[in-house]
């Protein structure tokens, strides 16, 4: 075994995609939570303002963006008899459970200003504890493997527990705990279903944890080890700035802020349009998770044979802009006056039907640019000397929350700035808010979209490329064997 580069460039057994993939299933909860629901209970249940619950998620991310890649470089530097990742894995199970559950249960007969607080330092807190989480398991991706099509094809099963966690949850939420009651007709406006989703979203996150920590241990051996030396947080700082200024990351995370910015507009504002645009019912819209499902699989199937046949880079720009024009193509035509009327038997078998490859080729997107962050840790260890897979996962993290958090936002302020109705029932909402909805929300998806495209053309690493520099990783380790320099040394960054 020549390096730790080529020992890793290996195809994975099914248990091991399996049971990485299953962890996502916790993220999905809280991440599908987050994005459909949370704005919507606040501000429709609750009753704060739709542009300052947005705001409230809007500081809770900036934080993230703080604390995330601190965890990152702290899993990176951890040496324990389980490995870098899994002690934060393990540890971080209740408290991502318990802060969940408390987030759906906000205090009864607070003021907007108490409330707003809690529904904040809630949203803090949970970020945080699903980081210690996410961020060493979504490292583990590229420490199990530096193989360019092999990484793709793990990644998907992370994506599609993470969908189906998210979707069994959403499913149920609709279905069973969102139930109207004698003062509530509408369900997704009775707030004890939201206590009871809470719960159970809990449990479900616990043992989504537990089972890929204890899935994944035996893996614990063939990851790479953590440096033997002491480092102090004033090199820390510098290798984290050094490390993060590869140029196809930045390029690449710019890219995926915009994208996750855009797909979490689209989750946040989903429920106003389907409850409100459409009127369809809350049995009707339940019914979408198992459109929604159809559509992980669609991309858990398509993702890695895309990622084959073609470079990650070009499959992703075209990708992305076609599941927009998909999803956005029937809001379009209704705006244009001619799609199909409210009621008409035909509408929401359409609009399951278009749903279904609309999110599919978004989910297949998400994975491919996923996979494109995993082929930085390599560019960057041949430029520097240090292999930093949890710092490079941080901001995996960070743009996964991005999703919920700048989502919320820009929907809180869209529904501000149309002066959307509180806790109106469906079809009593002015023909001219719903068309302002419509004609707001496209515009701005088109411009998320396009610039989402246009900063990907500066990222570099194609497949040749990356095979290029595990060559040269390798060729560097044997010298270092033989008691010749590797690399340039890290220190002088």
């Amino acid at each position: 075994m020549t390096t730790n580069s080529l020992a890793s460039a290996r195809r994975l057994g099914l248990p091991t995609r399996i049971f990485y993939g299953f962890g996502s299933i916790a993220f999905g909860v809280k991440d599908n939570g987050f994005s459909y629901f949370l704005q919507f209970f606040y501000a429709q249940v609750m009753g704060l303002p739709a542009a300052t619950v947005g705001l409230a998620i809007m500081f809770a991310l900036i934080l993230d963006a703080f604390i995330d890649p601190i965890i990152g470089q702290i899993s990176d530097n951890t040496r324990s008899k389980w490995g870098r990742r899994h002690p934060f894995m393990y540890l971080s199970a209740v408290p991502v459970a318990v802060s969940y559950i408390f987030l759906w249960n906000p205090p009864k007969g607070w003021e907007q200003g108490a409330l707003l607080a809690y529904l904040f330092f809630t949203s803090v807190l949970i970020r945080t504890f699903i980081s210690c989480y996410e961020i060493p398991s979504a490292a583990l991706a590229a420490e199990l493997t530096t193989e360019y099509d092999e990484r793709t094809r793990l990644l998907s099963y992370r994506f599609l527990f993470g969908w189906v966690g998210g979707l069994l949850m959403y499913g149920l939420a609709l279905l069973v705990f969102f139930k109207p009651d004698a003062t509530h007709a509408v369900g997704q406006l009775n707030p004890e279903g939201y206590a009871h989703y809470g719960l159970f979203a809990g449990a479900l996150m616990i043992f989504a944890i537990l089972v890929t920590s204890i899935g994944t241990h035996r893996e614990i051996p063939n990851l790479r080890p953590p440096p033997h030396a002491h480092i102090a947080l004033s090199r820390l700082a510098r290798e984290m700035f050094g490390t993060l200024a590869n140029r196809s990351f930045l390029m690449i995370l710019a890219s995926s802020f915009f994208y996750a910015m855009g797909i979490g507009l689209g989750f946040s504002i989903n429920l106003y349009f389907t409850t409100y645009f459409w009127e369809f019912s809350s049995f009707q819209i339940g019914m979408f998770t198992f459109s929604s499902l159809l559509a992980a699989i669609f991309a858990f199937a398509v993702a890695p044979q895309i990622a084959k046949r073609f470079d990650k880079k070009p499959a992703a720009m075209v990708l992305i802009p076609l599941g927009l024009a998909i999803g956005v193509g029937p809001i379009v035509l209704r705006l244009l006056g001619v799609f199909l009327p409210n009621g008409s038997p035909a509408l929401y078998p359409t609009i399951w039907i278009i749903n279904v490859f609309a999110t599919g080729l978004g989910i297949a997107g998400s994975i491919l640019f996923s996979s494109m962050i995993a082929d930085v840790v390599e560019n960057s260890e041949l430029a520097t000397g240090r292999r930093q897979e949890g710092l490079f996962f941080a901001a995996v993290a960070f743009i996964n929350k991005a999703v919920s958090g700048m989502g919320i936002f820009t929907s809180g302020m869209i529904i501000s700035a149309i002066h959307f109705p509180h806790a109106v029932r469906p079809g009593a909402v002015p023909a001219g808010v719903i068309r302002a909805l419509g004609m707001t929300y496209v515009p701005v998806q088109v411009a998320l979209y396009g610039t989402t495209v246009l900063l990907l053309i500066g990222y570099r690493i194609s497949r040749r490329s990356h095979e290029d520099t595990l060559r040269k990783l390798a060729a560097a380790a044997d010298l270092s064997v033989e008691g010749e320099p590797a690399s340039a040394e890290p220190e002088a960054v």
